[in-house]
Protein backbone atom coordinates (compact mmCIF):
# COMPACT_ATOMS: atom_id res chain seq x y z
CA UNK A 1 0.00 0.00 0.00
CA UNK A 2 1.49 3.55 -1.74
CA UNK A 3 -0.64 5.77 0.08
CA UNK A 4 1.10 8.72 2.25
CA UNK A 5 4.98 9.26 2.21
CA UNK A 6 4.34 11.15 5.64
CA UNK A 7 7.74 10.15 7.49
CA UNK A 8 7.61 9.38 11.37
CA UNK A 9 9.79 11.14 13.31
CA UNK A 10 12.40 8.52 13.80
CA UNK A 11 12.51 8.21 9.77
CA UNK A 12 14.77 11.34 8.68
CA UNK A 13 16.55 11.18 5.96
CA UNK A 14 14.99 8.33 4.33
CA UNK A 15 14.10 9.07 0.88
CA UNK A 16 10.40 10.11 -0.11
CA UNK A 17 8.65 8.63 -3.59
CA UNK A 18 8.36 11.57 -5.82
CA UNK A 19 5.29 13.28 -6.41
CA UNK A 20 3.37 12.44 -9.65
CA UNK A 21 3.84 15.66 -11.72
CA UNK A 22 1.79 18.90 -11.00
CA UNK A 23 0.06 17.05 -7.95
CA UNK A 24 -0.36 20.09 -5.42
CA UNK A 25 1.70 19.90 -1.40
CA UNK A 26 -2.00 20.05 0.13
CA UNK A 27 -5.46 19.44 -1.87
CA UNK A 28 -8.77 18.77 -0.05
CA UNK A 29 -11.43 17.58 -3.23
CA UNK A 30 -14.62 15.75 -3.21
CA UNK A 31 -13.68 12.27 -4.09
CA UNK A 32 -14.75 10.40 -7.60
CA UNK A 33 -14.98 6.63 -7.79
CA UNK A 34 -11.60 6.44 -9.12
CA UNK A 35 -10.58 7.21 -5.43
CA UNK A 36 -12.29 4.21 -3.93
CA UNK A 37 -9.63 1.32 -3.60
CA UNK A 38 -7.85 4.04 -2.09
CA UNK A 39 -10.52 5.13 0.29
CA UNK A 40 -10.96 1.59 1.52
CA UNK A 41 -7.43 0.25 1.84
CA UNK A 42 -7.07 2.86 4.57
CA UNK A 43 -10.07 2.33 6.00
CA UNK A 44 -9.46 -1.25 6.41
CA UNK A 45 -6.69 -0.64 8.31
CA UNK A 46 -8.05 1.94 10.55
CA UNK A 47 -11.15 -0.11 11.23
CA UNK A 48 -10.38 -3.77 11.15
CA UNK A 49 -7.27 -3.62 13.53
CA UNK A 50 -9.83 -1.74 16.21
CA UNK A 51 -12.78 -3.39 15.49
CA UNK A 52 -12.65 -5.97 13.06
CA UNK A 53 -15.42 -4.86 10.86
CA UNK A 54 -15.18 -1.96 8.57
CA UNK A 55 -18.05 1.05 8.39
CA UNK A 56 -18.21 0.42 4.86
CA UNK A 57 -17.87 -2.40 2.27
CA UNK A 58 -15.97 -1.21 -1.05
CA UNK A 59 -19.16 -1.68 -3.39
CA UNK A 60 -20.59 0.78 -0.54
CA UNK A 61 -17.58 3.03 -1.31
CA UNK A 62 -17.90 2.82 -4.67
CA UNK A 63 -21.72 3.18 -4.43
CA UNK A 64 -21.65 6.43 -1.81
CA UNK A 65 -18.86 7.71 -4.36
CA UNK A 66 -20.93 7.22 -7.72
CA UNK A 67 -23.94 8.47 -6.19
CA UNK A 68 -23.54 11.14 -4.20
CA UNK A 69 -19.38 12.30 -4.32
CA UNK A 70 -20.18 15.96 -3.02
CA UNK A 71 -20.99 14.60 0.12
CA UNK A 72 -17.21 13.34 0.14
CA UNK A 73 -14.12 15.14 1.03
CA UNK A 74 -10.01 13.66 0.62
CA UNK A 75 -7.29 15.00 1.64
CA UNK A 76 -4.54 14.79 -0.27
CA UNK A 77 -1.03 15.50 -0.11
CA UNK A 78 1.74 15.05 -3.00
CA UNK A 79 -1.08 13.44 -5.03
CA UNK A 80 -1.48 11.31 -2.34
CA UNK A 81 -4.97 10.03 -0.37
CA UNK A 82 -4.02 10.80 3.21
CA UNK A 83 -7.55 11.03 4.86
CA UNK A 84 -11.41 11.39 4.03
CA UNK A 85 -14.66 11.75 4.77
CA UNK A 86 -17.54 10.03 3.20
CA UNK A 87 -21.18 10.89 3.52
CA UNK A 88 -24.40 10.21 1.88
CA UNK A 89 -28.15 12.11 2.45
CA UNK A 90 -30.57 11.51 4.96
CA UNK A 91 -34.35 11.90 5.40
CA UNK A 92 -35.35 11.14 8.51
CA UNK A 93 -34.75 12.95 12.21
CA UNK A 94 -32.53 9.93 13.31
CA UNK A 95 -30.47 7.74 12.12
CA UNK A 96 -31.35 4.05 11.38
CA UNK A 97 -29.88 0.42 10.12
CA UNK A 98 -30.67 1.26 6.19
CA UNK A 99 -28.73 4.50 6.80
CA UNK A 100 -25.88 2.49 6.73
CA UNK A 101 -26.11 1.47 2.95
CA UNK A 102 -28.81 4.31 1.76
CA UNK A 103 -28.55 7.35 -0.09
CA UNK A 104 -31.68 9.49 0.17
CA UNK A 105 -31.02 12.86 -2.32
CA UNK A 106 -32.59 16.14 -2.10
CA UNK A 107 -32.42 15.93 1.82
CA UNK A 108 -31.79 18.66 4.41
CA UNK A 109 -29.39 16.12 6.49
CA UNK A 110 -25.97 14.52 5.78
CA UNK A 111 -25.15 11.27 7.07
CA UNK A 112 -21.12 11.18 8.16
CA UNK A 113 -20.34 7.08 7.27
CA UNK A 114 -16.60 7.51 8.23
CA UNK A 115 -13.50 9.79 8.97
CA UNK A 116 -10.51 8.16 8.20
CA UNK A 117 -6.45 9.35 8.62
CA UNK A 118 -3.67 6.97 7.35
CA UNK A 119 -1.93 5.29 9.56
CA UNK A 120 1.01 7.31 8.75
CA UNK A 121 -0.44 10.24 9.36
CA UNK A 122 -2.71 10.08 12.65
CA UNK A 123 -1.32 11.67 15.44
CA UNK A 124 -1.16 15.37 13.44
CA UNK A 125 -4.91 16.74 14.21
CA UNK A 126 -5.20 15.81 10.35
CA UNK A 127 -8.92 14.13 11.73
CA UNK A 128 -9.91 17.97 13.24
CA UNK A 129 -8.94 19.71 10.50
CA UNK A 130 -10.91 17.47 8.05
CA UNK A 131 -13.43 17.43 9.99
CA UNK A 132 -13.39 21.29 10.29
CA UNK A 133 -12.99 21.48 6.58
CA UNK A 134 -15.93 19.01 5.33
CA UNK A 135 -18.46 21.06 7.65
CA UNK A 136 -17.43 24.90 6.38
CA UNK A 137 -17.71 22.80 2.61
CA UNK A 138 -21.28 21.44 3.79
CA UNK A 139 -22.57 24.81 4.73
CA UNK A 140 -22.28 26.04 1.46
CA UNK A 141 -24.31 23.49 0.12
CA UNK A 142 -28.22 24.27 -1.10
CA UNK A 143 -30.80 22.50 1.27
CA UNK A 144 -28.14 21.32 3.73
CA UNK A 145 -29.15 21.81 7.47
CA UNK A 146 -27.53 19.63 9.63
CA UNK A 147 -25.47 16.43 9.57
CA UNK A 148 -25.24 13.04 11.59
CA UNK A 149 -23.10 10.25 12.53
CA UNK A 150 -22.96 7.44 14.73
CA UNK A 151 -19.78 6.62 16.92
CA UNK A 152 -18.00 4.41 19.67
CA UNK A 153 -18.46 6.43 23.09
CA UNK A 154 -14.41 6.97 23.36
CA UNK A 155 -15.03 9.15 20.11
CA UNK A 156 -17.89 10.94 21.48
CA UNK A 157 -15.22 14.23 23.48
CA UNK A 158 -13.70 14.85 19.67
CA UNK A 159 -17.21 15.52 17.93
CA UNK A 160 -18.45 17.22 20.91
CA UNK A 161 -15.14 19.28 20.58
CA UNK A 162 -16.11 19.80 16.96
CA UNK A 163 -19.50 21.27 17.69
CA UNK A 164 -21.62 17.88 17.35
CA UNK A 165 -24.48 17.67 19.77
CA UNK A 166 -25.10 13.87 21.19
CA UNK A 167 -28.45 12.33 20.53
CA UNK A 168 -28.26 9.89 22.73
CA UNK A 169 -28.34 6.02 21.96
CA UNK A 170 -28.12 4.61 18.09
CA UNK A 171 -30.61 2.32 17.09
CA UNK A 172 -27.87 1.20 14.35
CA UNK A 173 -25.62 -1.40 16.33
CA UNK A 174 -22.48 -3.52 14.18
CA UNK A 175 -21.99 -6.87 15.57
CA UNK A 176 -21.76 -6.20 19.47
CA UNK A 177 -20.95 -2.98 18.93
CA UNK A 178 -23.29 -0.37 20.52
CA UNK A 179 -23.39 3.71 19.46
CA UNK A 180 -23.83 7.32 20.30
CA UNK A 181 -25.82 9.47 17.85
CA UNK A 182 -24.77 12.89 17.24
CA UNK A 183 -25.54 15.64 15.44
CA UNK A 184 -23.99 19.20 14.16
CA UNK A 185 -26.74 22.05 12.61
CA UNK A 186 -25.34 23.49 9.66
CA UNK A 187 -28.53 25.75 9.26
CA UNK A 188 -29.24 29.57 9.77
CA UNK A 189 -25.96 30.49 8.72
CA UNK A 190 -27.14 32.88 5.95
CA UNK A 191 -24.30 35.72 6.86
CA UNK A 192 -21.34 33.07 7.28
CA UNK A 193 -22.34 31.92 3.91
CA UNK A 194 -22.49 35.44 2.48
CA UNK A 195 -19.12 35.84 3.32
CA UNK A 196 -17.58 32.63 2.86
CA UNK A 197 -16.68 32.76 -0.43
CA UNK A 198 -19.32 29.49 -1.34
Amino acid sequence: MHLCQAQNPGERGQPRAPAPPHAPASEFRNLTPQDAISVFEIEREAFISVSGECPLTLEEVLGFLGQCPELSLGWFEEGQLVAFIIGSGWDKERLAQEAMTRHVADTTAVHIHVLSVHRHCRQQGKGSILLWRYLQYLRCLPRLRRALLVCEEFLVPFYLKAGFKEKGPSAISVGSFAFMEMEYLLGGLAYARRNSGC
